[in-house]
């Protein structure tokens, strides 16, 4: 089965010198479609820094990137975005929100940014802010909302439209625990429905959602399964 996210060899380094951090070192990672991965691992491990590569929004130090067939390094800044937009649905620590506008629009910009139609994407939009219980917030501004409801809302923004693969840092971080089951099942689902689900997460607990889990220590893997395709094969032919 070919992987909807591959990662291989990648490593990141931040500063030189005496400041210099290696984030990740000779990171391998695959995650097939309809699967559900788990990274686990004490703060500093890198596991954010991992999520950002596989999401296209920082670039490795080296190694190579393939998100739903395309190799993230042979494109350009604006490839990238649109592969993000298109394919990439991602759930930020910190939310990400605009404040200026409402739950509804914030869940929206991905499809409008797409080109897709007002109206289509705010339908689509509801029923994303209705399938983690927010459908009432939706003409509410995040300076609004609860924490947890914020939260949710940048859940809605991940699960909104077709993108194929869903990276969620933390997304259990603020919310109750029944909330975060909630949260977990939501994710779970899609995985089902055919989607690439790749979840940092903190909390045995909330791991256990996912089919494996793998566990990262000083930016390196030291427990996952299963060998890895070369990267040739998962280039797309688009």
């Amino acid at each position: 089965m070919i992987a909807a996210l591959a990662m291989r060899e990648v490593s990141r380094v931040f500063g030189s010198g005496a400041i210099k951090v290696d984030a990740l070192r000779s990171v391998d990672l695959d995650v097939e479609f309809g699967e559900m991965v788990a990274i686990m691992g004490p703060s500093g491990s890198g596991k954010s820094t991992l999520l950002s590569i596989a999401g296209g929004l920082d670039r490795p130090t080296s190694g190579n990137v393939v998100v739903d067939g395309h190799e993230l390094g042979g494109l350009s800044r604006d490839s990238r975005a649109e592969v993000r937009r298109r394919s990439v649905g991602y759930v930020f620590q910190d939310f990400n929100l605009i404040p200026a506008l409402t739950a509804a629009e914030n869940v929206a910009t991905p499809l409008e940014l797409d080109n897709v139609p007002a109206r289509r994407a705010r339908r689509s939009a509801l029923a994303a802010l209705a399938s983690v219980g927010l459908d009432e917030m939706a003409d509410r501004f995040p300076d609004e909302m609860s924490v947890g409801q914020a939260q949710r809302v940048a859940i809605a923004r991940a699960l909104v439209g077709e993108r194929r693969v869903l990276l969620a840092d933390e997304p259990t971080g603020a919310l109750d625990f029944a909330t975060g089951q909630a949260v977990m099942g939501l994710l779970r689902s899609r995985a089902e429905q055919g989607a690439a689900v790749l979840v940092v997460t903190h909390e045995a607990r909330f791991a256990a959602w996912a089919d494996r889990t793998v566990f990262l220590r000083d930016g390196a893997v030291v427990d996952a399964l299963g060998a890895a395709p070369s990267i040739d094969s998962l280039r797309s032919d688009r």
